[in-house]
């Protein structure tokens, strides 16, 4: 990794953030296109195309979930479920916090009440890796908020064939319906319906280039929860981290893809040279050796700053997906990065845990969109309903506020449906 000093913060910053590939928009446009207009016919074209598969059922049948259960250990069907219920447990106490709530203000009344939506589709990926695990972070949310019905997409192999620990994460999560299909033909059919697949309300879920490409044009019409991007791990580290756990976490998130955006910052000329000495000891060795290897050399840094203020604000201005704070007193430098998308404190609180077992949700803002959002939770599937009640007396008391709101507006036909009720 190159290690870089770092005088400007900003302009710094501006140079290292990657830029995402905007080619894929016409290709993915003409996809959707073909999906609406041709349905299922349009998905099984893409699918043969992309995956070389042939596929005559869209959707997973009870017997291949069934199948999917033989295929799997009692180890993985073991951790699939402390997953679930780790994440259960931190959703349900969101939930918990929203309590319906009736406002009376002189006779008019203002009633808030949290509902589900009614449907909503939760992509997972399929393509460099098995997604079992963003599963359980897309199902399990909106199956606490109470969402009805709960449709699961994911790209199948050659073979026309889904992952099943894939399969058995949706079924032991409550997924209402599974379809093998992916990618920007996927999305569409959850926007726009076919007949296999109904329309959804909402669609969730990280995915590749296509799939964020696609998300991002079929937002006029279909809610969606964000446009994440490739992998990003930020590591802030002073002389008290171990430099081989810093290395091992680099490497973890890195192998995601090749263009994934890890980093270290950090005060100390040492730590930076022990860290890029372990991982260039480590990556050799190891699986996916390629696709770490391209991506710390491409994307990845270790960022030499001046001061601790000089971290947070760069750590700020980045906005990483994960941020680990791996220093002498973490909480007392967390109390002043609010950009992150996750934020994790402490030596032994490796961003690859919580992607599975620490009943954190690992479906989180990239792009810097940290600044605005959190991960995807029990909050991403449930809308607020107002209600409103006012009696006339409480309309004849403000109507003269109304008729001067309403006259510097240029907009007096407000007013008049309310005095015509005054009359």
């Amino acid at each position: 990794m190159k290690t870089i000093e770092v005088t400007n913060i900003e302009k710094f910053a501006e140079n290292v953030i990657p830029k995402q590939p905007q080619n894929s928009k016409s290709v993915v446009e003409s996809i959707l296109k073909d999906v609406k207009k041709n349905g299922d016919d349009a998905i099984r074209k893409y699918e043969k195309k992309f995956s070389g598969a042939t596929i005559s059922s869209l959707q997973i049948s009870s017997t291949e979930i069934s199948n999917a259960y033989d295929k799997i250990s009692k180890t993985e069907l073991d951790a699939l479920r402390l997953a679930k219920t780790r994440l259960e447990n931190t959703e349900s106490a969101i939930k918990s916090l929203l309590k319906n709530k009736t406002i009376n203000s002189n006779g008019i009344q203002i009633s808030k009440k949290f509902i589900p939506i009614q449907s909503v589709g939760c992509y997972v990926p399929g393509g460099l890796a098995k997604y079992p695990s963003s599963v359980i972070m897309s199902v399990i949310p909106a199956k606490i908020a109470g969402v009805r019905r709960i449709v699961v997409v994911s790209p199948p192999n050659s073979d026309g064939k889904i992952d099943p620990l894939t399969i058995v994460a949706a079924d032991i999560c409550g997924a209402s319906e599974i379809f093998k299909t992916g990618g920007a033909q996927s999305i569409a059919a959850l926007s726009y319906g076919t007949k296999s697949i109904p329309k959804v309300d909402k669609i969730v879920g990280p995915g590749g280039a296509f799939v964020t490409a696609a998300k991002s044009l079929v937002s006029q019409d279909t809610g969606i929860d964000m446009l994440a991007g490739p992998t990003e791990l930020g590591i802030i580290a002073d002389d008290s981290a171990n430099p081989r756990f810093v290395a091992l976490d680099l490497i973890s998130q890195a192998e995601h893809s090749s263009d994934t955006f890890c980093y270290l910052i950090t005060t100390s000329h040492k730590l930076a040279m022990l860290v890029n000495k372990n991982i260039s000891e480590i990556v050799p060795k190891i699986q996916r050796e390629k696709f770490v290897h391209s991506s710390l050399k491409n994307n990845g840094f270790i960022a030499i700053c001046k001061t601790k203020s000089d971290m947070i604000k760069l750590a700020n201005y980045l906005a990483p997906e994960h941020l680990q704070i791996m220093t002498k007193n973490p909480e007392s430098l967390s109390s002043k990065i609010t950009a992150p998308g996750l934020i994790l404190l402490g030596n032994n609180t490796p961003s690859s845990a919580s992607d599975y077992v620490l009943g954190s949700n690992h479906i989180l803002p990239t792009n810097g969109f940290g600044k605005i959002r959190g991960s995807l939770s029990v909050l991403d599937f449930i809308k607020t309903s107002t209600q409103v009640t006012c009696s006339k007396s409480s309309l004849s008391k403000i109507a003269k506020h109304l008729q001067a709101l309403t006259k510097a507006e240029g907009l007096p036909n407000h007013y008049e449906a309310v005095e015509g009720r005054l009359k």
